[in-house]
């Protein structure tokens, strides 16, 4: 009976963890991004948009099937990656984008630098 009810609930916790899903690799707003260290800048990731208690959070899609987490923060330095021990650095490109590394990765996220001309 153990045997069985162990199996029964094992099961309803795949089957909250498969609803629950992330979405695909497609979803949300194109971005440029440049992934690993001689990589071109592309078109090809998505950025993906969830307000929570904690502020903005955007997850950075790759196209296979990668991605990176990172919170929008409103003490000055843009966004701070949430998944690992790597540190964004982030780098304004002009009033309308920063650019954002974490690692080898390059990503050029939409932003309203402060201070720059509009």
């Amino acid at each position: 009976m153990r045997i069985y009810s162990a199996a029964l609930l094992l099961g309803a916790l795949a089957a909250c963890r498969h609803a629950s899903a992330p979405p695909p690799t497609d979803a949300g707003d194109k971005i440029d991004c440049a992934l690993g260290a001689s990589a071109a800048m592309a078109h090809v990731c998505s950025v993906e948009r969830e307000a929570s208690p904690d502020g903005l959070l955007l997850t950075l899609h790759h196209p296979d099937g990668g991605f990176r987490r990172l919170r929008v923060t409103t003490d000055g330095r843009g966004v701070v990656a949430l998944d690992g021990a790597a540190v964004a650095s982030v780098t304004p490109l002009d009033g309308h984008e920063i650019e954002v590394v974490i690692e080898q990765d390059r990503y050029h996220l939409p932003a309203t630098v402060k201070g720059a001309s509009q």
